[in-house]
């Protein structure tokens, strides 16, 4: 099995463009061709919202966008004062060559310390763990890789960055890249990509205790994708995320592509059985952040792609993963806590109660409500308390 990142950007502030690229395997029918470099590997398929052409993409001279500022003060997180001895691991596929540098630049423009290779803050491995044997470049991966530091960044500058590289976008090639992750150290790894529903069992990557694992639930709506759907991890949805005259200063509500479902395959969450999910087998989404592009986030790469590079606002659940990932490490409870510690801690969310999906045949599944839903699961972070 092979899976796609799960990206989305904003294409035009003004004419709000937005491709995404949406979650998929080969049998899916919205599946774009397979890329020369192996038939195993998937491209970056586009679909536009809007009248742009595919694959269109206007970079921004300046950032545009939320930035760290604005991502501490929604979710009202302690990124100043924690997260030191931290390393959250980001897994993706292929190669980023300008890696390191695009994530300087990003820490440069808002004011973050430096974290580079040369001051340890920073590392770049294969899934074997070589620092100079690198899989091949790709460029759509590259802009999901931007993403992901800059995400951790932005959520816990405290933190070193661990980025795990997998040759390709192979089911095997990627869990071997979370296995590398954790075996190096990491307590929290995220991972920004996903395919169809697929048992634990034939998937022994993401079981890993004392290492906190996030996944993207999907950018295609109402609908279960691995590994969100595992047991091991924190399926992480969708939200869109605006300003607001409240206590909070912001206010959230479902964002229509965050992924939710129930697994046919995997045991559910023993914390969510008294959340009403409606699901006999496990539920997604668990927690979320922000994830719509028309709310989204400044990123800076320099890897052209689709002829553009620079400053650019991205949406997408490849957003929140790394959100999560990075507010557990700003907890720092990876050593004692499971993917059940959100669930006995329920009233530290900020509970996102409109909004939906899709549809689907029973309502939580799709359709925020009080409590526990499946776009948004328990909510958004409100500090730390919930992790």
């Amino acid at each position: 099995m092979t899976f796609r990142s799960i990206r989305t950007l904003l294409a035009s502030a003004a004419a709000l463009l937005i491709a995404t690229v949406v979650p998929a395997v080969a049998a899916d029918p919205g599946a774009a061709a397979t890329s020369s470099a192996a038939a195993t590997t998937f491209a970056h398929p586009m679909f536009v919202r809007g009248h742009a052409a595919a694959g269109f993409i206007q970079p921004f001279a300046t950032p545009s966008g939320y930035g760290p500022s604005n991502l501490q003060s929604a979710y009202k997180l302690p990124s100043s004062t924690a997260g030191s001895g931290q390393t959250v691991a980001i897994v993706d596929a292929y190669n980023d060559p300008t890696a390191e540098a695009d994530l300087g630049v990003y820490r440069s423009q808002y004011g973050l310390s430096a974290c580079t290779t040369a001051n340890g803050c920073f590392k770049k491995v294969s899934q074997t763990g070589s620092t100079t044997s690198l899989p091949a470049t790709d460029a759509g991966w590259a802009t999901e890789i931007s993403l992901d530091l800059d995400m951790v960044s932005a959520i816990c500058p405290n933190c070193h960055i661990l980025l795990v590289e997998a040759t390709t976008a192979s089911f095997a090639n990627l869990g071997a890249a979370v296995n590398e992750a954790a075996a190096l150290g990491a307590k929290e790894i995220s991972n920004s990509y996903g395919g169809s529903d697929t048992a634990d069992s034939a998937a022994p990557y993401y079981n890993h205790p004392g290492v906190m694992i996030t996944a993207s639930s999907g950018d295609s709506g109402y609908g279960a994708q691995f590994p969100a759907s595992s047991h091991y991890v924190t399926a992480v949805g969708g939200t869109h995320l605006t300003t607001a005259s409240n206590s909070r200063g912001w206010t959230e509500t479902v964002w229509s592509g965050a992924g939710s479902g129930c697994s046919t395959k995997n045991t559910a969450l023993t914390g969510a059985s008294s959340f009403g999910t409606g699901c006999s087998k496990r539920a997604e989404a668990d927690v979320s952040a922000v994830a719509d592009p028309a709310t989204g986030v400044a990123v800076y790469d320099s890897t052209p792609f689709q002829g553009s590079s620079g400053w650019q606002v991205y949406g997408g659940t490849s957003v929140s993963s790394p959100i999560i990932a990075s507010v557990y490490a700003l907890a720092g409870n990876a050593a004692t806590a499971t993917n059940n510690y959100p669930y006995a801690h329920s009233t530290s969310f900020f509970d996102v109660t409109s909004g939906s999906n899709g549809s689907c045949p029973t309502s939580q599944w799709c359709t925020a409500r009080a409590g526990w839903d499946g776009p948004t699961g328990l909510g958004t972070p409100n500090g730390v308390g919930g992790f």
